[in-house]
């Protein structure tokens, strides 16, 4: 629920899920998430209230969230990793291919959705598919890291996956392809979830349960396309934040003038 400019974070999510063809989605909430099923829900009062003052503006973006597609909100009592958030949608999801979308991760490109993209490569190619990037090397500990065989790759920026490493040293991590927080998953990874041991800090990885999927089904990762953006720290949220505001024709004016007037320089 953290803002990026003035829209929650997840509103983005959502919209990027709607605009690469998804009806139904599920959100995994926690006890301290309630905040957001509140604001995907019906407001009469706040509608009322809108309608009186004529803010058509208001109006008009209440009536999007409402209208973006049905969602279903998933309740995980404690965390226990990404895998198991990812398990807690089983029934919902059935016997189908289905996106994960992480709420940190944002990735900008309106006119073809990071989402969008993986299904493509799922459609052409099968089995699951992880959104990767190039990272420089001193950084891929900080994310799980594909090992691919070069040599067979189906298509230019289609990979396919030999193994996943998770948070790996800089001297032995198997390439510089960090996966990021999107993926197409087979209905298959449920199976591999529940084989999957709990990991460090007693979590069951979703890396770890793709690793035992991928010895029965093929897994690829796409160097997808567009800009990816973190808000999983202050300094990500808030530069984010400024980049979204920078693309708004009613926030652009007042944010570009507000910089012009900033001296910046090296020291603290």
């Amino acid at each position: 629920m953290l803002p990026l400019a003035d829209t929650p974070t997840i509103q983005y999510v959502v919209e990027e899920a709607v605009a690469s063809g998804v009806s139904h989605i599920a959100i995994v909430t926690s006890r301290t998430k309630r905040a957001i099923e509140d604001y995907f829900d019906e407001a009469p009062e706040l509608r009322a209230a809108l309608e009186r003052k004529g803010d058509s503006k208001k109006l008009a973006m209440f009536e999007r969230i409402e209208g973006l597609a049905q969602l279903s909100f998933i309740r995980q009592h404690e965390p226990r990793g990404l895998g198991h958030a990812v398990l807690l949608a089983k029934d919902i999801i059935g016997d189908e291919a289905f996106g994960v979308l992480l709420g940190d991760d944002l990735v900008d490109n309106p006119g073809d959705p990071c989402l969008k993209q993986l299904i493509r490569i799922h459609e052409q190619f099968g089995g699951c598919v992880l959104a990767v990037m190039r990272v420089p090397h001193d950084q891929v500990a900080r994310y799980g890291v594909v090992a691919f065989d070069a040599a067979n790759e189906p298509t230019p920026g289609v990979h396919r996956v030999r193994h996943l490493v998770e948070k790996p040293a800089p001297e032995d991590a198997p390439s510089d392809l960090a996966i990021i927080g999107r993926y197409v998953l087979t209905p298959a990874i449920f199976a591999a979830i529940e084989r999957t041991p709990p990991g460090a800090g007693g979590e069951i990885q979703l890396t770890d349960a793709l690793r035992l999927l991928g010895d029965h089904e093929p897994i690829y990762a796409y160097e997808f396309t567009g800009q990816r953006y973190d808000t999983g720290d202050p300094v990500g949220l808030l530069t984010t934040s400024l980049a979204f505001a920078l693309q708004r024709p009613d926030l652009a004016p007042g944010i570009k003038a507000y910089l012009r007037t900033l001296r910046l320089d090296d020291e603290v």
